[in-house]
């Protein structure tokens, strides 16, 4: 097998094993608030947005030490180790107790911030500037596969019920753990280049020098990629790209979270309203894997770079809250078990409310491949610590979302949305016009990015 073939290989296994593991977690998190809703009648009391909140700011915080774990353990280990956490988080419902689930919600945070340095890492080490535009698109296609098949069993599995059983519950639950499993696992596949390095380690042939000088070396390689994380932190290309990343956070809640639950909510879609859930949670994972395919196969050929996608993803987006804004009551957020009969400026259409999930998705895709591929170009050398911020501000604008969706109307959260969305372009065409430039310098072809 050719080294490019073996790479092609390492982000396939990447994007699948992502694929399984976040088909369970990205289901469980679309269905969890309205899981809860069920619950808060029994001895359990916890809220779904509560527990993303923790999720997303622990993540965030633990963003500053991930690029260490990451450099001592390596990227293979790391991701393994994350997704056991990953499915002890979503097995937690099959059972559920307050103090576990907010429990695992912070260790899930941990995980998290390791997992995603290292899928960044993982994707940096095998592309180069020439493939790294494809290898974020594969990755990204494969990965938001998982909206698919697990919302597609919750359209079936729950049509026409208006009330979660324990039964179901459980079913659902046990079904995703191991899917969740089944990813992990699928990390080992994952084969190991001849010139791939963990973060911030130096070539060195002394490889037996004994324990004490290995464990050393680990330390100072923590040290550095702590280190460089900070430095990198206060770079102007990071801090312009981190209004892009805050948007991301921002309409990831929204689409993950909060706008399978405002469906949910509206009694005037009848006995589907639960059911629906699921076929939107199928149609956004329609826009993120056209999206993905669509911006990895057409990267090679794109003279243009980066922003003519981006600019497509925020227009998009706009259109969908737009939509949205129409569409749906401004109390479906945070409307009781019983449901919302309110109506906004139409009335509430099934139809619409399914295609702006897929335009949720296919604008989401357009921001995220673009950053990744943005990410890995600018920090081929420093991939783990820039990815960590990326995730860093990503997670706690995410926490900050979810944290104000438990009492923000709708029309509040589509406007935070607009304003940062609009502003986070900008700052990525800035970037990407300066990135351009260098690489012009370099007298290489744009066009193969």
């Amino acid at each position: 097998m050719s080294p490019d073939s073996k790479r092609l290989f390492n982000i396939i296994i990447l994007g699948v094993s992502f694929m399984f593991i976040f088909t369970a977690f990205q289901t469980c998190g679309n269905i969890a608030q309205t899981v809860i809703t069920n619950l808060n009648s029994t001895d359990f009391h916890g809220s779904g947005y509560t527990s993303m909140s923790i999720i997303y700011g622990v993540f965030s915080a633990s963003n500053l030490i991930s690029p260490s774990v990451v450099a001592i353990v390596g990227p293979q280990l790391s991701m393994f180790v994350s997704g056991i956490f990953y499915s002890l988080y979503i097995a937690v419902f099959i059972q559920p107790a307050t103090w576990a689930f907010y429990t695992a919600s912070v260790f899930i945070g941990i995980a998290a911030a390791v997992l995603w340095t290292a899928q960044g890492n993982c994707l940096t080490l095998n592309s180069d500037e020439n493939t790294i535009g494809r290898n974020s698109g594969v990755f990204w296609a494969l990965l938001q596969s998982s909206l698919f098949f697990g919302n597609l069993y919750i359209y079936f599995a729950w049509q026409g019920k208006t009330h979660i059983s324990e039964s179901d519950r459980r079913t659902v639950f046990i079904a995703l753990t191991v899917i969740s499993l089944v990813g992990t696992v699928l990390f080992f596949l994952i084969r190991k280049q001849e010139d791939t390095k963990a973060p911030g380690e130096e070539d060195s042939a002394n490889e037996i020098l004994g324990d004490s000088s290995s464990a050393q070396n680990k330390m100072a390689r923590a040290v550095a990629a702590f280190k460089k994380s900070i430095k990198l932190s206060f770079t102007k290309e990071i801090m312009l790209l981190s209004v892009t990343t805050a948007y991301t956070g921002l309409e990831l809640t929204f689409f993950s979270g909060v706008y399978g639950t405002c469906i949910g909510a509206v009694n005037r879609f009848g006995s589907e309203e639960k059911s629906l859930i699921g076929l939107s949670g199928i149609f956004i994972g329609v826009g993120e894997i056209l999206g993905g395919g669509l911006f990895g196969l057409l990267s090679k050929n794109n003279r243009f770079g980066r922003n003519p996608v981006v600019m497509l993803g925020i227009v998009v987006h706009f259109i969908a809250f737009y939509l949205i804004f129409f569409n749906m009551p401004n109390n479906a957020p945070i409307a009781p078990m019983e449901g919302t009969n309110d109506v906004a400026y139409m009335i509430p259409s099934k139809e619409v409310a399914i295609l702006c999930s897929f335009l949720l998705g296919l604008g989401d895709s357009c921001f995220n491949t673009q950053l990744l591929s943005i990410l890995g170009f600018l920090y081929s050398e420093d991939s783990a610590p820039a990815f960590a911020i990326f995730k860093f501000v990503q997670s706690i604008c995410a926490a900050v979302a979810y944290f104000y969706s438990n009492y923000f109307l709708l029309q509040w959260q589509l406007l935070i949305m607009v304003v940062v969305g609009f502003f986070g372009t900008i700052t990525f065409f800035a970037v990407e016009w300066e990135a351009a430039a260098a690489l012009a310098a370099r007298s290489s072809d744009y066009s193969s990015i």
